[in-house]
């Protein structure tokens, strides 16, 4: 294996995405922003916005093989994160905040590689200009341009990349299973509790405009009602434990948030147990983002943004997580009056009423949804040693150490 010393701007050029206005929406070409990236290494096409196709010039888009950086950010976190372009059937571009970097000749750079070098530590902690990799203050492109590394041959490229390709391959087709999982879930939740179509339906009688023998229930009806808090960093022994601390950032995109991900605050036996949340808790975030909903899948706390239930009955687990789902849509019966809501404090959450069916419906939902979630569970803890072997491998493959 030979490697060499690049100067990024030698073999890569450059151009900052497009600037546009509210008014700009539209069907025509799906855009990357700052939020379409998280830890992914492709875009999620499906999910993009889009905007009108006068707004985008024929030298804006994005082709396969293109790298996209998120260029600058509020949260410094998300500067110098990278998704690589590889679907050619879409029309892309991406907005103002990013920076498109397309290799000059993919036959000796192989873009595939280049993403995953990219999101090694070792591309973050020279950008950031420190050797603890701090977060990246803003991305130009003069400072990529004058990046400076040493990168293997061509054919050393594409076997690295396969091999860290294994891992994310087995992640994306992982999410696949979630997400079907999830909708079958969802599905019936749908048809038996919003359009009320359960089994036998059509021989019940309506009272009150409900079907005959379910009720409205309060949260606070379904179990007690925890706020959680951030433990003082004053007091340091409160860190450093075995204690899962969930924020809303580890409630993104998924339903598990696992002791064992690296996004996960430890805490220790010092802290709050007031504030303890037992396992198959129920979290939904309620300032800022309102509306993620979470499992504890073992005991954990969480911060002052995210209100959750202790469940009076474990057979309503499924249920009420699904109903949570519908938060926002829930939140128009304690006065949203259908407005964006930032802040739910937890009498308003306490107050959200939920249509309660006959308890043998709610035990029928729930050994349905039962392996489904025990499956997307085992999926979720496979992703994490998935994403926790590739991360050890990469740098070992970019630097040498470890030959393919």
């Amino acid at each position: 294996m030979s490697w060499e010393k690049v100067r990024l701007g030698d073999i890569a050029e450059f151009s900052n995405g497009i600037n546009f206005g509210k008014n700009d929406y539209g069907k025509g070409i799906k855009i990357i922003g700052v939020s379409n990236f998280g830890d992914k290494f492709s875009p999620e096409y499906d999910s993009l916005t889009e905007v009108k196709e006068e707004v985008v010039k024929s030298n804006d888009y994005l082709y396969p093989g293109d790298i996209v950086f998120v260029r600058s950010n509020g949260n410094k976190e998300l500067v110098g994160r990278c998704m690589l372009i590889d679907n050619k059937a879409d029309k892309v571009t991406c907005s103002g905040f990013c920076i498109r970097t397309r290799l000059k000749d993919t036959t000796k750079h192989n873009p595939t590689f280049w993403t995953y070098h990219f999101k090694n530590q070792s591309f973050r902690k020279a950008m950031a200009g420190t050797a603890v990799g701090a977060n990246i203050q803003n991305l130009s492109q003069g400072r990529l341009a004058d990046y400076v590394t040493t990168v293997p041959d061509y054919d050393s490229q594409v076997r690295i990349a396969q091999c860290l390709s294994v891992y994310d391959n087995l992640i994306e087709n992982n999410k696949k299973q979630i997400k079907l999982l999830e909708e079958t879930a969802q599905h019936l939740y749908k048809e038996w509790f919003v359009d009320l179509r359960f089994p036998n339906y059509e021989k019940c009688k309506i009272v009150d405009g409900v079907p005959e023998g379910w009720k409205y229930r309060s949260v606070r009806e379904f179990g007690e009602v925890i706020t959680g808090k951030t433990p003082s960093t004053s007091k340091t022994n409160y860190y450093g434990g075995n204690i899962p601390f969930v924020t809303i950032p580890d409630m993104h995109g998924k339903i598990y948030p696992l002791k064992t991900e690296k996004s996960l605050t430890k805490i220790g036996a010092d802290s709050q147990k007031s504030k303890y949340l037992p396992s198959n808790s129920v979290m939904v975030s309620c300032i800022a983002t309102v509306g993620l909903v979470n499992i504890a899948v073992e005991p954990c706390q969480t911060n002052q943004q995210i209100n959750s239930v202790i469940l009076n009955d474990s057979n309503d687990l499924y249920f009420f997580y699904e109903s949570m789902l519908r938060v926002k849509a829930l939140l128009d019966g304690v006065g949203s009056n259908g407005a964006t809501m930032t802040n739910v404090n937890k009498t308003k959450f306490s107050d959200i009423k939920v249509l309660y069916p006959k308890y043998e419906l709610v035990l029928a939902y729930e050994q349905f949804c039962i392996p489904i979630f025990e499956k997307i569970l085992s999926l979720s803890k496979t992703i994490i040693n998935a994403q926790q072997s590739r991360d050890l491998l990469l740098p070992n493959l970019m630097s040498g150490e470890i030959e393919v």
